[in-house]
């Protein structure tokens, strides 16, 4: 029985960290690795990108487009996906699918922001599915299959002035 203060790392499971600038007989010694001379050869440095005064490449180039900090991201299951999976008997058609049956199933990693339902591939088996939001051809194809779609996007109705 081993005793707490006799418990250690196997043999070889860690390795020192090399120790740099400490003379020629480390391997890393004098310039430890860095080169030579020079601001880069020092700790701190701060000359990413730096031009000598002169206006950066990446600065000078104009900016496009525009991006929304507030879009959501969405994880996007394909029919032929939860075709797949209900024919290798991940997914079990004759229960509700929801975001966490598709990450146990391996569908899905993780759930984002909402799953969004698309069209691409056929669906054979008849599902009932609760997602974020679904394509109108995607909620077609499921309602032919003999399923049906529901989706929890909260949808904004404006007040009448």
């Amino acid at each position: 029985m081993t005793k707490l203060n006799e418990i250690r790392d196997n043999e070889g499971a860690t390795k020192d960290r090399m120790r740099v600038g400490r003379g020629p007989g480390s391997g890393k010694g004098k310039t430890a690795g860095r080169g030579v001379k020079g601001q880069k050869s020092r700790s701190g440095v701060s000359i990413h990108g730096f031009e000598g005064g002169q206006m950066p490449l990446h600065m000078r180039m104009p900016k496009r487009g525009f991006n929304n900090i507030f879009r959501k991201d969405f994880a996007e299951v394909n029919l032929w996906r939860l075709e797949q999976a209900i024919e290798a008997g991940r997914l079990d058609a004759s229960q509700p699918i929801d975001a966490t049956v598709l990450i146990a199933a391996g569908v899905i990693r993780r759930k984002l922001d909402g799953i969004r339902l698309l069209a691409h591939g056929e669906l054979k088996s008849k599902i009932n599915i609760t997602v974020y939001g679904a394509t109108p051809s995607a909620i077609a194809a499921v309602e032919a299959a003999g399923g049906s779609v529901t989706t929890t996007k909260k949808v904004v109705v404006k007040a009448e002035a």
